[in-house]
């Protein structure tokens, strides 16, 4: 599976933006798709994930600000933000989660860059 992440923008706190992570090859075989982050200096952190049955978790930091969905028709995953923080300032990657793996592949992407400022 092929994962490319796109929509990081700069920001200022308070405001939306919207992420997308587009998927490619054997998509079928996917059971969970997630978004992870990495702030500078500090350690990949995962942020929202979402299963094959639509059940979704978020990191406390998410919680109430994000929404994790996928479009199964496009093949792509999206992540709603709102109410940024400069905290979120991070470059964002997606992972997925094939249905025969015990974890995520942790196989990472350019990522997409999102820079809250003021």
């Amino acid at each position: 599976v092929q994962l490319v992440e796109s929509g990081g923008n700069l920001v200022q706190p308070g405001g939306s933006l919207t992420l997308s992570c587009a998927a490619s090859g054997s998509i079928a075989m996917i059971y969970a798709m997630g978004w992870y982050r990495q702030a500078p200096g500090k350690q990949r952190e995962l942020v929202a994930t979402i299963n094959h049955y639509g059940t979704t978790h978020y990191s406390d930091s998410a919680k109430g600000r994000f929404t994790i969905s996928t479009d199964d028709a496009k093949n792509t995953m999206s992540l709603q933000m709102t109410n940024l923080k400069r905290e979120d300032t991070a470059v964002y990657y997606c992972d997925e989660k094939p249905a025969f793996a015990e974890d995520w592949t942790k196989t990472w992407g350019q990522g997409t860059q999102v820079t809250i400022y003021s």
